[in-house]
């Protein structure tokens, strides 16, 4: 079925797959990488019928990028992501007038992390804030210092923390706002001294990495490379031997010299997918236990098959949408990233 839409469909449509997509999924894509890479690729396409196999945000990003001729479908609704439903708008909001009644908001710089609704993009948008991807989160925030005293930073606490820790900032300079608190569980006082308000939000794939994995990979292999994405926790950073977005990870196992031993702290699907490529270099998964992303994993051949179906039947299901004022000040804050990187 999905064979039989592609070719009927040509150059009409386009699949893209995220890299922590599951195999069955991966070999009808026409292209593979990271959320802001898939969508910027939906954007330069021609191809008016765009099916992310991702989550969510993933989805509603192309479709902020897209024309109003390009159409984008997520095979399955139900595929969110958690760590993007740790920060809804009412919350950042309600967090936004809490700040404001200790400091002066004006001197606050909103960032979100490209893992975040559309809504939480148009706020930072409106703001006088940006986007940021975990591969350019370092620039962006010392674009946020020259234009403010303070970066309230959502929804994932550790990409902040660890970004902001490289850039040489301490732990003293960095508050956690948790937003089932009142006033994030903060005083004004800690509110003003804050450099960092890093949001209580965390990726569950990632947080299951512990110190003790990268202890035990060293043990068995002396010689082993730990190469770990910024969204685990600062522990696991700090031992490990390379840092970097889902890109970067996959650059440096290619970079990699034939026989290196690889230990991966990300996502399941992709690290099998690293260890298939390069059959001459050992790579596994830092989390003996390993736990896919459950709701990445809603993505299946059923679903894309029904879609692609769907529109061949001129009924499209499951298309993303984002409203235009929505769409409009996402822009605005996708655009500033670039503008700054």
């Amino acid at each position: 079925m999905i064979r039989a839409a592609k070719k009927s469909l040509g150059s009409r449509l386009l699949i893209l797959g995220h890299h922590y997509q599951r195999d069955e999924v991966i070999r009808w894509a026409d292209f593979t990488g990271d959320s802001f890479k898939l969508a910027r690729k939906a954007a330069d396409s021609e191809a008016t019928e765009i099916i992310f196999c991702g989550v969510h945000f993933m989805a509603e990003s192309a479709d902020v990028l897209t024309n109003d001729e390009q159409a984008v479908y997520l095979p399955d609704l139900n595929a969110g992501c958690s760590m993007a439903d740790m920060a809804n708008i009412e919350q950042v909001e309600e967090c936004w007038d809490d700040i404001g009644a200790s400091v002066d908001i004006s001197t606050v710089i909103p960032v979100t992390y490209m893992n975040s609704s559309a809504s939480l993009k148009a706020f930072v948008g409106r703001n006088g804030g940006a986007v940021c991807t975990s591969s350019n989160a370092a620039a962006i925030l010392e674009w946020a210092f020259t234009e403010g005293e303070k970066v309230l930073f959502f929804p994932d606490q550790h990409l902040g923390r660890n970004t902001g820790i490289a850039m040489g900032y301490t732990e003293a300079d960095m508050q956690v706002w948790n937003p089932h608190k009142n006033s994030g569980g903060l005083s004004s006082t800690q509110i003003r001294d804050a450099k960092f308000l890093l949001w209580k939000g965390h990726c569950s794939v990632h947080q299951r990495f512990r110190p003790e994995h990268i202890d035990a990979a060293r043990a068995d292999f002396p010689n082993v490379e730990v190469i770990v994405h910024p969204e685990c926790s600062h522990d696991v950073v700090a031992l490990a031997n390379h840092v970097g977005s889902t890109e970067r990870i996959a650059a440096w196992v290619d970079e990699a010299t034939s026989g290196s031993i690889i230990a991966v702290g990300t996502e399941i699907h992709m690290v099998q997918r690293l260890a298939k490529r390069y059959p001459d270099k050992h790579i596994f998964t830092l989390d003996p236990l390993v736990c896919p992303c459950s709701t990445m994993f809603r993505i299946d051949e059923p679903h894309l098959a029904w879609v692609l179906e769907q529109i061949l039947a001129d009924e499209p299901v499951n298309r993303i949408v984002v409203d235009y004022d929505t769409r409009e000040w996402a822009t605005v804050a996708l655009q500033r990233m670039l503008d700054i990187t």
